[in-house]
């Protein structure tokens, strides 16, 4: 029998402006909650204590919300203030297995505050959100708009909504599905992955850079010169970073775009790949 692997599926919200503004606190809480727990847990740290997500979740939520300095935690689900302390729990154990060899693969890096430019996310569990047609209900926050552009292949455990720096809005599902193996074809491939070409298979086939690209980053480079140049606070440096964060956006969907395709015909046609 074959297992069920967790997927994410992500889809295109649109929250109206009232929502917007509900998102916009929910995501401000989430953050201090998170910078407040990663202080106390450095302050921890260094005393020689043990932290944990129960004492975190105390000291950063149920206490907290008791004060006049943050009473405001209040407003929103509780989840989402919850999340973001097992978020933080989860990303200093992963540092630490990571310190210790336990976790295979790249260097995890302690976690860090985080700031209120740039992307901003918040995850919701299953019972304090349901989807509908063409909608998606969120605890605190309505029924969101969201473009479907897929069925979800299985009921999902998570939702987490992203906001971009660029002001896009997603939702990101984590659902389980069971993976189809591909017909066995016994053929092979090479791929150097190189500069001047992508890619180069040991077919002979080049894989050149996507020809969006060289005229994106020339415009982004022009874009960043006039950033440089706006007044600090101003309603046109607010614009600018805007109009960056877009082309950012698109540069990026452009380029994963490209390489899903290319990965997925290279997976479809051969049985083993191989990389250099």
């Amino acid at each position: 029998m074959m297992v069920g692997v967790k997927q994410r599926y992500r889809y295109r919200l649109y929250p109206h402006p009232h929502q917007q503004l509900a998102l916009a606190k929910a995501f401000g809480c989430a953050r201090v909650v998170w910078n407040n727990a990663l202080v106390k847990s450095r302050e921890l740290y260094a005393a020689g204590e043990k932290t944990s997500y129960p004492l975190l979740a105390k000291l950063c939520i149920t206490q907290a919300k008791q004060t006049p300095e943050r009473c405001w935690l209040s407003g929103p689900s509780n989840v989402v203030l919850q999340q973001s302390v097992r978020d933080l729990d989860q990303a200093f154990r992963n540092w630490w297995a990571s310190l210790s060899g336990k976790r295979k693969g790249p260097k995890v890096r302690p976690p860090r505050f985080k700031r209120r430019r740039g992307a901003q996310s918040i995850r919701f569990m299953s019972h304090v959100f349901h989807t509908g047609e063409g909608s998606l209900t969120l605890s605190k926050i309505g029924p969101v708009p969201i473009e479907w552009s897929r069925d979800l292949p299985s009921a999902p455990s998570s939702v987490t909504v992203i906001r971009e720096a660029s002001g896009r809005y997603f939702a990101s599902f984590v659902v389980e599905v069971e993976p189809t193996p591909l017909p066995a074809n016994g053929k092979a491939v090479g791929i150097d992955l190189g500069l001047a070409s992508l890619a180069v298979t040991s077919a002979g086939e080049k894989i050149a850079p996507p020809k969006f690209l060289r005229s994106a980053l020339k415009r982004l480079r022009r874009l960043q010169r006039h950033l440089k140049h706006k007044q600090k606070g101003s309603n046109r440096l607010a614009a600018a970073r805007r109009q960056v964060a877009k082309l950012h956006a698109t540069v990026a969907d452009k380029r994963l775009d490209f390489l899903h395709q290319f990965s997925t015909r290279i997976i479809r046609e051969n049985q083993t790949v191989v990389l250099e």
